[in-house]
């Protein structure tokens, strides 16, 4: 029986949906023979559904090495094939389950509904029964602490701020304080997207993450990138920025459910090595879920 979080994801997963699956049945459907041509075809498609040449690559050496191991010739063992082999490649067993209590670093550029995703993480948590507490450290940019401040109220988090203009890390390392005096499960930590060059941004997240790391006692750190799913392939390249920044534990995907481009959660895990951890499912505040990787390969190729 499909659970909730199965059905949102499914949902929001539409736009995605028709542009990769539905292409890869006609392929599948138009093909008696699953020959170079075939994978020529093949290769094109997952190209355009923002997968990557490089993960693209291996998804089809891998599914070729298959078929041809498996002596698969049926319509549906072929797609079968690809989805196995899709799952296989998202899948890592060296990665890391969450603990609590924990601090969450959340960055990413403006735009990508950064601050809405800490109102939705927030609420997530409490609804857990978690204790949970926000930092707007987000010092820079005009009515963010307002902003998430709003989100706070919202989800019934408790909040830590300082006036515009303050040192964000000097929030941060209230914050963490007010954590461990009042046994807090979550902290998760606001972040400015853009200050006047890259350069000033880097080095203030990096600032950041070593009071955390210095700081946080018992709790577990954790770093996650926020990004815009329908920004596709130039997302990787925000990966890069920030994994050298603060290093990355995983990544939240916004904006999933107006996007055809949810693809591209495949070459972020296999070229960067990062799960997507939560997605943005939707508008409302309880529209966030944590990330299954066998739901959003099984649902692509339903």
């Amino acid at each position: 029986m499909a659970t909730p979080f199965f059905e949102k994801l499914k949902n929001s997963l539409v736009k995605t949906k028709k542009n990769f699956s539905g292409k890869i049945d006609q392929l599948i459907n138009y093909s008696g023979v699953y020959d170079e041509d075939f994978f020529e075809e093949l290769e094109e498609i997952l190209i355009l559904s923002d997968i990557g040449y490089e993960s693209t690559t291996a998804i089809i050496d891998r599914t070729r090495e298959k078929i041809s191991r498996e002596n698969i010739t049926d319509k549906d063992q072929v797609k079968n094939a690809i989805k196995e082999v899709i799952k296989e490649m998202l899948h890592s067993d060296d990665e890391e389950d969450f603990h609590k209590p924990a601090v969450i670093l959340v960055v990413g550029v403006n735009g990508v509904g950064k601050t809405t995703t800490i109102g939705k993480m927030a609420q997530y948590f409490k609804s857990q029964g978690d204790q949970v507490m926000i930092a707007a450290a987000d010092t820079f940019r005009a009515a963010a602490v307002e902003q998430v401040e709003i989100w706070a109220e919202r989800s019934g988090a408790q909040i830590i701020k300082n006036a515009t203009g303050a040192d964000p890390s000097s929030v941060v390392f209230d914050a963490i304080q007010s954590a461990k005096s009042r046994k807090a499960d979550i902290l998760i930590c606001d972040t400015a997207g853009r200050l006047h060059n890259k350069e000033n941004l880097m080095k203030e997240l990096s600032k950041m993450n070593r009071i955390i790391t210095k700081e946080k006692e018992n709790f577990h750190f954790y770093r996650y990138l926020v990004l815009d799913a329908t920004s596709g392939s130039n997302a990787l390249s925000q990966v890069e920025i920030f994994q050298e920044a603060t290093g990355l534990e995983g990544i939240i995907l916004t904006k999933l459910d107006g996007s055809a481009k949810g693809g591209i959660i495949i070459p972020i895990k296999t070229q960067k090595g990062l799960s997507v951890k939560y997605v943005g499912t939707g508008e409302g505040i309880d529209d966030i879920q944590p990330f299954e990787a066998d739901d959003f390969v099984d649902i692509l190729f339903e």
